[in-house]
């Protein structure tokens, strides 16, 4: 998972969150029970999803860095391995 889909997840899961947990703030009296009940079934399983999609995007943000760092080594890391691969070089 690239770092742009996990920072959109996070977002999206986070935006689900505030979202629906606002909703559920705005409901006001005067309406039948089923309407309570099928808007609170809703806004669970909503923020519920949201949840797990920020969960899922913070972990692919985590791994995105670790296979970032596999791809493009630091500056640190690709000194390290220049000497120590050196040794190993054929001199002409």
């Amino acid at each position: 998972m690239t770092r742009r889909v996990a920072g959109f997840l996070v977002a999206l899961g986070a935006f689900m969150v505030v979202e629906w947990t606002n909703l559920a703030f705005n409901l006001t009296d005067g309406h039948p029970t089923s309407f309570y009940v099928i808007h609170g079934i809703l806004i669970a399983v909503n923020i519920v999803l949201g949840l797990a999609l920020t969960t899922v995007g913070v972990r692919g943000w985590k791994s995105g860095r670790e296979s970032q760092r596999e791809i493009h080594p630091t500056t640190t890391e690709a000194a390290q391995w220049r000497s120590s691969s050196s040794h190993h070089r054929a001199r002409p």
